[in-house]
């Protein structure tokens, strides 16, 4: 049986004296495409922070290709996208070659590193885009070239923290298939934190419903095929799912 790159046991939270998570229990194999899904506050952000190793575990173990999360050094390996579209300051002096080339973590010659550039913002679809000063772009294309910057290193794990936050409805369909292609063609393994239960039923290859316990970790047509009644008990209220067409 293949080694999960990600295992998380018994992994439990508080701020203060409040719980935030509660005796959580998964696993992601290599290829996966999460989705991960909860309410507000239902931990979703914390969990992402302990995944990242930038929150301090208080109990329980999370292991990243077999290493403990407090020593995994291959910091390559793991890459991460958060909400920018929306907070970006546009007059940011910085070209889309620059802002991708942030993300190179090896120490490379300046040849080198063009080629890497290129080719991750080939794979996004905005190549074209290379010199154009970030600020100048669309939410949309912002966010593609956050996606570059954090596939230029070939990172196996990419986490992307409700990613389409301030992209219109119909760059985040197209959104959504870049993530897909990425994960097929690249064999990059996905985790995604949405709030939008179409899109991840449509896209995902396995579901984590989360509301500061694990509450389902499965099929994501399993769940999309629920009696609402149970969907919205496991979701933590009442949800009304929107399909999204490939």
């Amino acid at each position: 049986m293949t080694q999960p790159i990600i295992s998380v046991r018994g992994v439990q939270h508080r701020y203060d004296r409040q719980t935030i998570l509660k005796d959580i229990k998964f696993d992601i194999v290599e290829g996966a495409f999460v989705g991960l899904v909860g309410p507000n506050g239902s931990g979703k952000t914390t969990l992402i922070k302990l995944l990242l190793g930038i929150e301090k575990l208080q109990k329980g173990q999370i292991t990243a290709f077999g290493h403990p999360i407090q020593k995994f050094k291959n910091k390559g390996r793991i890459s991460y996208v958060s909400q920018k579209a929306n907070s970006f300051n546009r007059g940011f002096p910085a070209t889309v070659k620059e802002v991708v080339s942030i993300g190179i973590v090896s120490k490379e010659n300046k040849q080198t590193k063009e080629n890497l550039v290129y080719n991750a913002l080939k794979q996004v679809n905005m190549e074209s885009y290379i010199d154009r000063n970030i600020g100048d772009l669309s939410g949309g294309q912002q966010q593609r070239v956050f996606i570059a910057r954090a596939i230029v290193s070939n990172p196996k794990l990419l986490i992307l923290d409700e990613p389409t936050v301030g992209v219109d409805s119909e760059n985040v369909e197209h959104f959504y298939r870049l993530l897909s292609k990425l994960n097929k063609e690249l064999g990059i393994t996905l985790v995604l934190v949405s709030h939008d239960i179409g899109a991840i039923t449509t896209y995902v290859t396995d579901l984590l419903c989360l509301n500061k316990t694990i509450h389902y970790h499965g099929d994501p047509g399993d769940f999309e095929n629920m009696p609402d009644e149970q969907r919205s008990k496991l979701y933590g209220h009442r949800i009304h799912t929107i399909t999204h067409d490939h």
